[in-house]
């Protein structure tokens, strides 16, 4: 039989075990023993959930992988836990130049980094409890704060739909000028990372409501330019290239102080490139949905940071007013569920598995011509309420 020894199994060229110098039978070499403990457990679950997102993607540096090894392993484009656990060990000893004992102990370390943990509900609530890092980002809209217990949830999805007009661009404009603000003024002291898929967003727009909300402390050049310095901007206008600038946020957020992150908006790419009509698109839109939704769950709880994402409504018809929609104006959208609800109903779109995803959903909806209304639709704190709103210079101001 040769070498008995488990999983990692380093076979030489002249078919001998590095581990302990025996032969190698060929059953061995073709298909080495399933491995064990630790090891085990991770690769399960980097294989059966590659390109899930989550800890499997967390980057090598972050796992105390010296610099100088990182460099070596960039060289091979192997940046991430995954694409480490994802080398056969002789790869790994090839690449990084390290004997058997060392590649075995960069097993070790990077399995521990990003295996998943049990952990009790006292060792949550204690972590938590020391966290010193705020567990809210106000609005600033009072009686909505009061109805959250704070304000925008950090480490958690928050979802803003609505029609078009109704302010949810507004909304999150008025957040990124929030995020920057000193701890002392309710705010996070940190930069923003926001994703514009419809070209909506508005620097003078953002300088506007800055120096209309908060004009004392807004008072200089300097503090305006220091805040719109602290808005980082990227215009991903596909599918693909949201992913990829998810997928690198995670060192945008380490480098240069990101403390909320937002999407405006998830739907609109979406609804673009996948037509739900076609056979296989729906399976690929909630797949593709499903990976966002991860990889933004992972940003935002591993840094303690809120994520806002703007989603769009969908209204769905019956025969006898389907002919009418096209003369129904964004406006009335929600209130066809209103008295018709037996034929109509008007939900968040990208259905069901994003649904899921988010943690809070404020929906905002027209009354008039002048006011509107947001409503708490989902959240783990608050009972569903709504506040009638108008939108001013300064942005979203509470009427009453």
């Amino acid at each position: 039989m040769g070498c008995t020894h488990y999983f990692p199994l380093f076979p030489c060229a002249r078919g001998h075990c590095y581990r302990c110098g025996q032969g190698v039978c060929l059953g061995c070499r073709a298909r080495p023993l399933r491995p064990v403990g630790i090891l085990t457990r991770t690769r399960a679950v980097i294989f059966s959930f590659a390109g899930s997102g989550g800890m499997a993607g967390k980057k090598l540096r972050r796992v105390g992988l010296s610099q100088d090894l990182c460099d070596r392993l960039l060289r091979h484009q192997i940046v991430t836990c995954q694409d480490f656990l994802c080398l056969s060990p002789l790869e790994l000893m090839k690449m990084t130049g390290l004997s058997y004992g060392g590649v075995h102990e960069l097993l070790y370390m990077v399995s521990r980094a990003c295996a998943p943990r049990m952990q009790t509900a006292f060792e949550m609530k204690t972590q938590r409890s020391a966290d010193l890092s705020p567990a809210f980002l106000s609005t600033t809209l009072s009686a909505l704060d009061e109805a959250l217990h704070g304000g925008v949830a950090c480490g958690s999805l928050t979802e803003i739909t609505g029609p078009p007009g109704c302010g949810k661009t507004q909304f999150c404009i008025m957040m990124s000028v929030l995020a920057t603000l000193p701890t002392n003024m309710g705010g996070l002291e940190g930069a923003v990372a926001y994703i514009d898929t419809e070209s909506a967003f508005s620097a003078e727009r953002l300088v506007e409501i800055a120096e209309s909300r908060f004009p004392r402390y807004f008072n200089t050049e300097e503090k305006l330019l220091l805040t719109s310095s602290k808005v980082h901007l990227y215009r991903e206008l596909t599918c693909d290239e949201v992913l990829q600038r998810i997928e690198s946020l995670e060192e945008e957020i380490i480098s240069k102080g990101v403390k909320l992150v937002i999407i405006d908006s998830v739907a609109s790419v979406v609804r673009k490139e996948f037509d739900t009509q076609l056979q296989g698109n729906l399976k690929e839109r909630n797949k593709f949905l499903a990976r966002e939704a991860a990889l933004l769950k992972y940003l935002a709880e591993e840094f303690s940071i809120p994520v806002i994402l703007t989603n769009q409504i969908t209204t769905h018809l019956s025969r006898t007013l389907a002919s009418q929609a096209d003369l129904v104006s964004p406006a009335d959208d929600l209130s066809l569920s209103e008295g018709t609800s037996a034929s109509s109903c008007v939900t968040a779109a990208l259905g069901n598995t994003w649904s899921h995803s988010v943690n809070t959903r404020l929906i905002l909806q027209y009354l008039d011509s002048e006011r509107r209304q947001i409503l708490i639709a989902k959240s783990p704190l608050a009972p569903f309420t709504s506040f009638v709103y108008t939108i001013k210079e300064e942005g979203l101001v509470l009427q009453g």
